[in-house]
């Protein structure tokens, strides 16, 4: 539950529109429900401005399955993350309005559609290898209501196709740079622009980079000051920095 439905729902008890006892049923479950394996956090809405995730790896077919059924059963958008196939293919049978993103492996449950915030997102990747990264911090930063323009495969083997999409690229408000191998974009990027960076090393690469701690290195001993490192491979993680960024913003 979020601040809007939280707000709608005292009003119509203030107004009479609804009874006291079905206002207590729908605030019974707040701030978590315990499922005995798992305690959904329904109140993450309200304090941070984001819904409860499912990270799928790790939990049992029936676990995954069993707490999307509950949280779909909110008004909130439910994001699961790291989706294998098989998975995916019981979640679609079962909620039929959920909507699989193969490439991301991403399952997103939306209520209604999403609400359009103040803020657009620049996302860069150094090739198309890092785009699975990629697609996770689009579909999220999506659901939160962000506007993302996809700079795909400008790297830095190549750096004039990234210099061609400089105007554009200036538009944004942050930009989240991606990118495996050496790690180098993010230096580049954050160098030309004057936005915020976030910038995520991918396991892409061959045997010295090590499954991404060469590009992680990389970026956090970057020479252009002030970027944000998050973990490898974490799409997902970029885009809620992103959102904890720019989630205030008026205009």
């Amino acid at each position: 539950m979020n601040r809007d439905l939280l707000e709608k729902l005292l009003r119509e008890v203030q107004e009479g529109k609804r009874p006291i006892e079905e206002a207590i049923e729908r605030l019974r479950h707040l701030p978590y429900e315990s499922l005995g394996f798992a305690r959904l956090d329904h109140h993450r809405t309200l304090r941070q401005e984001m819904p409860e995730v499912v990270f799928c790896p790790g939990k049992t077919e029936a676990q995954v399955l069993t707490i999307l059924q509950k949280l779909d059963a909110s008004e909130v958008p439910v994001l699961a993350t790291r989706v294998e196939p098989a998975l995916a293919r019981k979640i679609l049978k079962k909620l039929r309005k959920a909507e699989h993103n193969p490439l991301s492996r991403t399952i997103v449950l939306k209520k209604k559609s999403v609400a359009r915030r103040p803020g657009e997102i620049a996302l860069l990747t150094g090739g198309t290898a890092d785009l699975p990264v990629a697609e996770e911090a689009k579909v999220t930063a999506e659901l939160l209501g962000y506007r993302v323009l996809p700079f795909y495969d400008v790297g830095v083997a190549g750096v004039h196709r990234l210099l061609d999409q400089r105007e554009k690229i200036e538009k944004s408000d942050l930009m989240i740079v991606i990118a495996g191998m050496d790690g180098a974009l993010s230096s580049v990027v954050g160098g030309l622009f004057g936005q915020p960076v976030i910038a995520v090393p991918t396991s892409i690469g061959y045997g010295t980079s090590f499954g991404g701690i060469a590009p992680l290195l990389t970026m956090l001993n970057s020479c252009a000051a002030g970027l944000a490192v998050v973990n490898i491979d974490n799409g997902f993680g970029a885009a809620i920095l992103a959102h904890r960024i720019l989630k205030d913003r008026k205009s």
